[in-house]
């Protein structure tokens, strides 16, 4: 059974992961291996458990030891629970938790994103999507829209940095996903290698419509988000086979990367089967 320890020393050095708000020193916690993340609320921990995430320890408020995270204590078999009231809890982390929860988890060494391409009939790609809240919905959206797998350029941000991991509500552990090896615009080339239809989503006057049927007929199709502001690189678009456009209203001329991804994933994937449950 889980191990129960009462906090008396913020500073204890086994408490680091918690404190730590540097999120690339956290990745880089066990160089040259995989470093740790950190899971916040119940719902988030749960996902990553089942996806087959390892616990390193579990930082809970004292209330719902015997509550809403028992089941989660009770899973981590051997893993130590470090625990104290909310105000404990919020001097020791810089903020309030979610529910009183937090999970220290080992990373995973990234898949290739070749192996990931396998059997995917629709991707989304992000080049350079910074926003750790932006990239947390995108991931949401994507997996409640029926998108197979997220790639991400070097340059975008982790998704397993925790304020991704939360906004996502965990679903960064259901769909696969992985950094793409090569720089912008290169990236493109080697989706269409692997028979990828390219679009990108640009504000430009010689687009298609995400509904036009030359979009939703491709087989293989890699829907493509760009930073926010800049939108994506001007290579980027050239290379891609379509650039497509969302219509709007108003004078309105853009919508938030995480908005317009949304609708594109509908739009894609709405002739796929719901799953039931």
């Amino acid at each position: 059974m889980a191990e129960i320890i009462e906090i008396t020393d913020l500073g204890a050095k086994e408490l680091e992961p918690y404190v730590c708000t540097n999120e690339v020193q956290l990745k880089r916690y066990y160089e040259p291996k995989p470093g740790i993340f950190i899971a916040e609320s119940p719902k988030v921990v749960r996902r990553a458990l089942e996806a087959g995430y390892e616990p390193i320890s579990l930082l809970c408020e004292k209330k719902y030891i015997d509550g809403q995270a028992q089941d989660i204590i009770s899973a981590c078999d051997g893993v130590r629970v470090y625990t104290a009231a909310s105000d404990v809890l919020t001097e020791l982390t810089g903020f309030k938790l979610t529910q009183g929860l937090l999970c220290a988890m080992r990373r995973r060494e990234p898949a290739k994103a070749e192996y990931i391409l396998k059997g995917c009939t629709r991707v989304a790609v992000l080049e350079n999507v910074m926003n750790q809240t932006n990239v947390g919905a995108i991931f949401r959206n994507a997996a409640a829209l029926g998108i197979d797998a997220v790639l991400l350029t070097k340059a975008s941000s982790d998704p397993l940095y925790r304020r991704s991991v939360r906004v996502s509500m965990g679903t960064v552990f259901q769909i696969p996903w992985t950094f793409l090896e090569q720089p912008v615009p290169d990236y493109v080339r080697f989706l269409k290698e692997h028979g990828f239809a390219t679009a990108a989503m640009a504000l430009r006057n010689n687009t298609v419509s995400i509904s036009s049927p030359i979009i939703s007929r491709q087989q293989k199709l890699a829907v493509i988000l760009g930073t926010e502001g800049e939108g994506l690189d001007q290579m980027t678009i050239s290379d891609c086979d379509f650039t497509v456009k969302i219509p709007m209203y108003h004078g309105v001329d853009s919508l938030n990367v995480a908005t317009a991804g949304a609708i594109a994933f509908w739009e894609l994937t709405k002739n796929k089967d719901t799953p039931s449950g």
